[in-house]
């Protein structure tokens, strides 16, 4: 483990891993989604533990995500975002139950069928096989023909939707996508 990662570890920069008190955390508010997709893959790439969320009512601003970042780590992500041109509109402190973030997903068990929400957009798997049986929601273009590349797959065999998808009913689909995976995986 790099020094790096052992003091993120010590300082408790995964409080969402370890169940720990949120009020370490902080919000990123950008303008709209293609924002909080870059940042979110420029601050991961970068190593950052950071997760897209639904912004608390109290925060909304223009888009419908937010970014949960390392509150102690605010002048280095800003440092980052700035230097790639990405500016958060605000940054606010979690800093009691009333910012807590809306959860993303919704899980749905039909029996034979699972079926995972992430935002507007559902994927729907049969659990025996898991087979990818149902892609729906969302009103952007590129739905039906992820839905064309995805039923009838194998969620091992399936493209990555954040691979040939290019809006925002992509991104999410890519979320449930990696929830319900998440979800029928092994433990």
């Amino acid at each position: 483990m790099t020094f790096l990662a052992r003091i993120k570890q010590t300082l408790g920069w995964s409080a969402v891993e370890t169940g720990r008190s949120r009020t370490d955390r902080g919000f990123l508010v950008f303008e709209n989604t293609s924002e909080v997709i870059q940042a979110e893959n420029l601050l991961k790439g970068a190593g950052w533990s950071v997760r897209v969320m639904g912004p608390p009512p109290e925060i909304q601003r223009g888009c419908d995500l937010v970014i949960e970042f390392p509150l102690i780590e605010r002048l280095n992500i800003a440092r980052i975002l700035e230097n790639a041109g990405l500016a958060a509109l605000e940054t606010v402190p979690v800093t009691g139950p009333l910012l807590q973030p809306v959860d993303l997903f919704q899980t749905t068990d039909y029996g034979n069928w699972l079926m995972v929400r992430a935002a507007n957009m559902k994927i729907c798997i049969e659990k025996a096989s898991r087979t990818i049986v149902n892609i729906s929601g969302g009103g952007c273009p590129d739905v039906p023909y992820l839905a064309a590349m995805l039923v009838g797959k194998p969620l091992s065999e399936a493209p990555s939707p954040r691979e040939i998808g290019h809006t925002l009913c992509g991104y999410a689909l890519q979320l449930a996508y990696e929830e319900i995976t998440r979800q029928c995986s092994p433990s």
